[in-house]
């Protein structure tokens, strides 16, 4: 895979971004029926047996320790708890993809180890069924690795962007990518085999994969997150994006299409979190414009609408194949 430029500062990218600032609208996802726990680090909407359905992470202010809960939206606006529908204790940051007509669902699970000072250690695990009633688990990435993202691609195969981190990497986790026959075949070996990324962050920094969409017959739109950490200890997360053209082999430059600022003030977990926003998933629409749903600074759910990310990549793909 090639990239088609050098990779730029979260900040850089940023300040590109900022000089063609475009937010139609920001808004708070409102959550009832979660005993004064935080939401936050929501999927998109997913339609579930003709309901829009709502993944979310769910904790106290004060603990890492979450489960995700299923919310469907009421008359009032108010997205509630969907009865009947499972609750996934241990488990963070849910995304969901649809993979051969099947419902793919999954996200971080976490867990302390005994034998480790009881250290908490994850992993990212993987359910599959016709409807979120019938999830079922079908595999596991390698330990210590979040931001494994699927994609079905026009042959029928799935596309699998992975978050290959360690010494070999700069000690910052990178985006991977492979390509996989079926959803049988992911495992812990396969992910681990996948090529990493050129220039997708600047050394020193770091990101990930929160979804992907098949745009055209050759295109994946990426939506994901890129991070620094500054010299006073805060995070600095963004939304990102970037597109993979399959017949090329080649990736675009990541692009901020999204930062803290844009959306309304709020609570932060921790004081050091204040400047976060983790990308969920993106909704487009005809019109030209898209809602991001994103968690902002581990503490809240909310939703803005913007110009279509993707719409320059899909111009991108048209101009290559001219």
């Amino acid at each position: 895979m090639k990239s088609m430029s050098a990779a730029k500062t979260c900040e850089w990218l940023a300040q590109e971004y900022r000089q063609h600032r475009q937010v139609f609208r920001a808004e708070k996802i409102r959550f009832r029926g979660v005993d004064g726990r935080d939401v936050y680090n929501i999927a998109a909407p997913l339609i579930d047996e003709g309901r829009a359905i709502i993944p979310a992470r769910v904790e106290p202010r004060d603990s890492e320790f979450s489960e995700v809960i299923f919310f469907h939206e009421a008359p009032d606006g108010v997205w509630s708890r969907a009865e009947g529908l499972r609750t996934f204790r241990g488990l963070q940051d849910p995304f969901h993809a649809r993979i051969h007509g099947e419902l793919v669902f999954g996200g971080v699970e976490i867990w302390t180890n005994p034998f480790h000072n009881y250290e908490i250690e994850y992993r990212t695990v993987f359910y599959r069924g016709n409807s979120v009633g019938d999830l079922r688990l079908f595999a596991v990435g390698p330990q210590w690795m979040k931001d494994i993202r699927l994609v079905e691609l026009p042959d029928g195969r799935v596309g699998v962007f992975t978050r290959p981190n360690g010494s070999r990497y700069g000690g910052q986790a990178q985006i991977g990518w492979t390509i996989l026959s079926s959803l049988d075949d992911l495992s812990p070996d396969s992910i681990l085999k996948a090529e990493c990324l050129p220039d997708r962050f600047h050394p020193g920094e770091w990101g990930g994969v929160n979804e992907a969409q098949l745009l055209d017959d050759r295109t994946i739109g990426v939506l994901g997150h890129i991070a620094y950490r500054s010299e006073d200890g805060s995070l600095h997360y963004k939304a990102m994006c970037f597109s993979l053209h399959l017949d090329e082999e080649i990736v675009t430059p990541v692009r901020v299409i999204a930062e803290r600022s844009d959306f309304l003030w709020g609570d932060a977990k921790r004081p050091e979190l204040a400047d976060v926003v983790f990308s969920g998933g993106l909704v487009r629409y005809e019109d030209g414009t898209a809602h991001l749903y994103a968690g902002v600074s581990d503490a809240e759910a909310q939703r803005l609408l913007i110009p279509d990310p993707f719409a320059a990549q899909v111009r991108y793909a048209l101009e290559m194949e001219a």
